[in-house]
């Protein structure tokens, strides 16, 4: 048996090279290549059926990121020690890939496509993230599936003040600004990432910068293509059509969809308005056949879809009354729950956010277990969107892939204003309930986190704000309209989802998808510009309720002493087999941990009263310094001997008593004087050359007045 592979390899400007190769692995897939890139390597395939299922008039595209723990030479964690549900890493990539392929499949195909992406090998410091969508959309180009691509994705950081296309994991740290950027040959269609208040020219440059290599992987798969001779399609045909039908709804129910969107009314009493049109103009139809019925559901959409956004294009007009750059109103409460460390209410318009912070010890740390990337994790944003939020019956059944991505890029924006880790020993939680959505609950979730960490006394560097934009364009592309902090419909109906978050210095992360070919950076620059002034709004609303955090933690949060001791000390604070340190924790009520850093032990002391904190704090300097003469200790008993007694002044450090230092009066037996265990107050005297210790109680006790004499 035989293969004939087809390579492709290309320069991705840099001199580093990347090869696409196909026909080697995954052959029965409809599509399959292997990206490699350095010792990364990635195997994408892509399946489709052949029919469309009955009744399905959207594209059902499922798109999974794996990575194997072989690829880093790695066996699994946990119990069953095998790959598992998809990482919240996993997901996160695989949203990336899903929200730039999605919008290059034809309007009319509805088959289901699976696309799988898997790193097979992993090198440590190349990151596999931003190859994926590249070898998504190569596995759709060297198929027979239908696609309007090809497209790829590019990571774009700048370093040390120089732009970069996918750097290293290393150069990475010390970047200033790093996106995700996807495309085609001609349009951006997808921009995630975060940087550090950096301004919107700013980040024009960096798209710009990014398609410019985007170009070079499109024509890469294009050639791989030919060579494969997969430039010809799949026929087919998943949709019903009724011409007739269509043009009949549209002149009955245009004008009346038109008024009601121009009414100004509230979500739900609009929404009860559209569905009385479309069930009264199809009880007119009488008896009919599913497929009429469906298509009928469908052709109204269609007029809704037009008539709201004619509003807006003729009227400059929104479903809700607002102008194009009007921002909704706001209201927002701090220190709402009182037993939480932190917590703010943030509603705007329809939406709002109950969002709690909790501050925990290191011990509270997430373990970070995958394949390419592990360690521990003190910053963590979890975003719920239940049901009811919008008024839906839906089950609970965990975090989705949506709420996963939502709560990332409110994760990511809030991040960049934290206290540096030197000035903040906590591990932070921040938990984001959505209550109500109508439009952008990502944005709440970023303005309510500012104001609980706020209200929690956590001393951010700057308060931030978010804000969804939208686009709504005519089929010509020569007239557009900019929304400024978007409805749920707007979204639904609109051509772009954009989110910028970001200080009054500039912005801190962003989230664009485009719908729509053909958008301009004039374009991007206008909804950038005037996304500054809305967040800006937003956050001089913020700043009425809270405008810097709180001088202190509430009473009732825990308290974190960071202490630094001698490398040496490390084993004696924990003793053999941990005895030491959990006596501690379990004597004082305290929480210790301690890490080596350098040439130093870390240790950090948490607990919820200052009590429990100073006795672990003596209880640790104690072990970790050296008896100095002339010091007082609080000691132990340890052993009796006729001469004396021996008395631990610190952890293994025991000192002789002798029976002329217990006290002024003359002592002629230790006997009935001390029992082992004893504490007694001592004062070291003196450490011979052997490094014993003297100590004295008599030194602490008053003189008698006979003495004085």
């Amino acid at each position: 048996m035989s293969y004939k592979a087809i390579k492709k390899v290309f320069d991705i400007g840099d001199g580093r090279t990347i090869e696409i190769e196909t026909g080697k692995l995954a052959k029965q897939a409809d599509g399959s290549v292997v990206v490699k890139m350095g010792d990364t390597m990635l195997l994408a395939t892509v399946v489709s059926t052949k029919e469309a299922k009955e009744g399905v008039d959207f594209l059902p595209l499922s798109v999974d990121y794996q990575e194997k723990y072989a690829a880093a030479g790695r066996i699994p964690g946990g119990f069953l020690r095998r790959e598992a549900r998809l990482s919240d890493y996993e997901v996160l990539i695989s949203r990336l890939v899903d929200r730039a392929l999605r919008p290059q499949f034809p309007e009319d195909y509805h088959a289901d496509v699976q696309v799988m992406i898997t790193l097979i090998s992993s090198d440590k410091d190349i990151m596999p993230d931003c190859l994926a969508g590249l070898a998504a959309s190569a596995a759709l180009s060297v198929s027979d599936i239908p696609f309007n691509g090809p497209i790829s994705e590019v990571r774009v950081a700048k370093i040390d003040g120089k732009l970069v296309i996918n750097p290293s994991r290393t150069d990475l740290e010390r970047a200033t600004l790093e996106f995700i950027v996807a495309g085609s040959e001609f349009d951006i269609c997808m921009v995630e990432g975060e940087c550090k208040e950096i301004q919107e020219p700013e980040m024009v440059e960096a798209i710009k910068f990014a398609h410019e290599h985007i170009k070079i992987q499109v024509l890469a798969q294009r050639q791989l293509a030919e060579e494969v001779g997969k430039t010809v399609k799949r026929t087919y045909s998943h949709e019903n059509s009724n011409e007739e039908l269509k043009k009949a709804i549209y002149a009955a129910t245009y004008e009346q969809v038109y008024a009601i969107a121009g009414s100004a009314s509230g979500k739900d009493e609009r929404s009860v308005k559209f569905k009385e049109v479309r069930d009264n103009y199809i009880a007119t139809l009488g008896e009919i056949d599913d497929v009429t019925k469906f298509l009928a559901k469908k052709y109204y959409h269609d007029v809704e879809y037009d008539a709201i956004r004619n509003l807006v294009l003729d009227e400059g007009k929104r479903l809700d009354g607002r102008s194009t750059t009007q921002i909704r109103p706001i209201w927002s409460e701090v220190g709402y729950l009182p037993s939480a460390h932190g917590s703010a209410v943030f509603t705007r318009g329809e939406t709002q956010s109950l969002t709690t912070v909790t501050l925990g010890a290191k011990d509270d740390e997430q373990m970070i277990d995958g394949a390419f990337i592990n360690g521990y994790n003190k910053f963590l944003l979890h975003y719920n969107f239940p049901g009811f939020s919008t008024g839906e019956v839906r089950p609970n059944r965990g975090a989705g892939r949506r709420e996963i991505g939502h709560g990332n890029l409110a994760m990511r924006s809030l991040k960049q204003v934290l206290p540096a880790d030197d000035e903040n020993p906590y591990t932070i939680r921040i938990v984001s309930d959505i209550l109500e959505s109508n439009g952008s609950s990502s944005m709440a979730t970023v303005c309510a986190g500012t104001l609980a960490l706020m209200d929690a006394g956590i001393k951010i560097k700057s308060p931030v704000s978010g804000i969804a934009m939208g686009l709504i364009t005519n089929e010509m592309g020569t007239k557009y309209a900019i929304l400024s902090d978007i409805l749920g419909d707007e979204d639904h109906l609109g051509d772009m989802d954009f989110k910028v978050t970001g200080t009054e210095k500039g912005i801190v992360a962003c989230q664009m998808d485009l719908k729509i070919n053909g958008l301009s950076y004039e374009v991007l620059e206008k909804a950038l510009d005037q996304a500054k002034a809305g967040r800006l709004h937003i956050l001089n609303e913020m700043k009425k309720t809270i405008e810097t955090p709180r001088e202190d933690y509430k009473p009732h949060a825990p308290r974190i002493i960071t202490i630094r001791i001698d490398k040496e000390y490390i084993g004696a604070v924990i003793g053999p087999g941990g005895k030491i340190i959990q006596e501690m924790q379990r004597e004082t009520g305290a929480t210790i941990s301690i890490e080596e850093v350098g040439n130093q032990g870390v240790v950090q002391i948490f607990a919820d009263n200052k009590e429990a904190i100073d006795k672990a704090v003596t209880r640790i300097k104690n072990i970790a310094s050296k008896p100095e003469v002339g010091e007082i200790y609080e000691g132990k008993v340890k052993s009796i001997m006729p001469f004396g007694a021996f008395v631990e002044i610190m952890p293994g450090k025991d000192g002789l008593l002798h029976i002329s230092e217990i006290d002024h009066r003359r002592i002629e037996t230790m006997d009935g004087i001390f029992q082992i265990g004893d504490e007694v107050r001592v004062k070291l005297l003196d450490v011979d050359k052997q490094g014993k210790l003297k100590l004295s109680r008599k030194a602490l006790l008053p003189k008698p007045e006979s003495a004085n004499q």
